[in-house]
């Protein structure tokens, strides 16, 4: 059985993960009440094999109920239920643009709680521990509602088994770190192809910009140094049983030189047998192998 824990901050994108989650066959309920956990996990075996696959999201619409949270969790790995918890998260000025966008009333709201900023920073005070406690942890400051449901259809259904999933982003310094990187690598020292005319609007997809950035002894002399630390590091993350590690690598615009070096280390992780999922995170093109 596939049993998926969401919780995260409002506004973070949970509807967006269980609508992906939909789509790769989960059974999917809002809003659950934390006690309520055990009498979902039982499902599976009272329901004649028609559900597999479950998904629920636990947050703080259920109010005190909520500080069960941590314990419900500890009950259900005592009752030696396998399950992962997901944790969305984003940076609160991007919360407030969200809720302003939607005009949606942040869950916190009330006579003492009276501006969504004091909500969303009581809200993360009551999440602290959820996030210390989650597999996984994804933050969608600067993604899209589609990018958050194509990394998701890639971590769940790619994701059978239980190994590590390898989430290789390229990004743009220019437009913010990725909140969820586990280690970053920057690539600004390259020589950059924006600077060269026929090669500005093109990206590192393109054979003329990969051709260009690797015809730099700087270049090809990185590429052994940056996999060899990463083929060091990752079997230490697994040791640790870390579920997803995201290696993010970054030049100036997130078009050229490190979407060159995220295909080149997608390229030997996945020759070395990783489950990886790779998103050119300011070019906008997920995919996973």
């Amino acid at each position: 059985m596939d049993f998926v824990i969401v919780t995260g901050m409002s506004g973070a994108g949970k509807t967006q993960v269980i609508n992906a989650l939909e789509d790769v066959g989960f059974y999917c309920v809002d809003n659950v009440p934390p006690r309520l956990l055990g009498k979902f996990a039982d499902l599976p075996a009272q329901s004649d094999g028609k559900i597999a696959k479950i998904a629920l999201v636990v947050d703080v619409r259920s109010r005190d109920m909520f500080a069960e949270y941590i314990a419900c969790l500890s009950e259900l790995a005592d009752s030696k239920y396998q399950f992962k918890t997901l944790f969305m998260d984003c940076d609160d000025k991007t919360l407030r643009i969200r809720y302003k966008e939607t005009r949606r009333r942040h869950p916190l709201l009330s006579d003492k709680v009276t501006s969504v900023d004091k909500a969303i920073t009581l809200e993360r005070e009551m999440l602290e521990s959820a996030k210390a406690r989650a597999d996984y942890v994804i933050d969608t400051t600067l993604s899209s509602p589609t990018q958050i449901k194509n990394r998701i259809r890639d971590m769940f259904s790619a994701n059978a088994d239980d190994s590590m999933m390898v989430i290789c982003t390229s990004f743009g310094f220019k437009y913010g770190l990725p909140g969820d990187a586990d280690l970053v690598f920057d690539v600004r020292c390259l020589p950059n192809p924006y600077y060269v005319p026929e090669l500005k609007e093109k990206t590192g997809l393109d054979e003329p910009v990969r051709e260009y950035v690797l015809s730099f002894p700087q270049a090809t002399g990185l590429i052994p140094k940056l996999l060899d630390l990463i083929d060091y590091l990752l079997p230490l993350y697994r040791q640790e049983g870390k579920s997803q590690l995201v290696v993010a690598i970054g030049c100036t615009g997130g078009k050229h030189r490190s979407v060159v070096f995220t295909r080149i280390l997608v390229a030997h992780l996945v020759q070395r047998g990783a489950v990886v999922s790779t998103n050119h995170r300011d070019i906008g093109v997920v995919t996973t192998k």
